[in-house]
């Protein structure tokens, strides 16, 4: 799984009337080469860090918190899972993407889990 992290400026570049355009450009030649290399499993962009709801469960009872759950620098953007046969690969795709450059691109195996009885 590819999780993209960018910084809050180059977030803002997304609706900057100047910088939209090269941001955009960007993300849209990443997005044509992952799908024409045929190797998206799923993915989506998430709605911006303020949306979110945290949820934790201590001592028993459910606490939940408006927007993200740390105060951090950078905010997850959205995710690719990605079908390649190993980290190497998985890392060329995480160094092609936008947000290397201006945040991060974590790259995780997926687990999977054994078959239900």
């Amino acid at each position: 799984m590819l999780l993209f992290c960018e910084t809050e400026s180059e977030k803002a570049k997304a609706n900057d009337p100047v910088l939209a355009g090269p941001y955009w450009g960007a993300w849209g030649a990443y997005v044509e080469s992952v799908e024409k290399a045929g190797i998206i499993v799923s993915g989506a962009p998430l709605q911006p860090p303020h949306t979110a709801t945290t949820l934790r469960i201590r001592d028993g009872q459910r606490h939940v918190q408006d927007g993200p759950y740390a105060d951090t620098k950078e905010q997850f953007g959205g995710f690719y899972v990605i079908n390649v046969p190993d980290l190497d690969t998985a890392l060329q795709w995480a160094a092609r993407c936008p947000a290397a450059s201006g945040g991060a691109v974590e790259v995780r195996p997926v687990l999977v889990l054994p078959p239900r009885k």
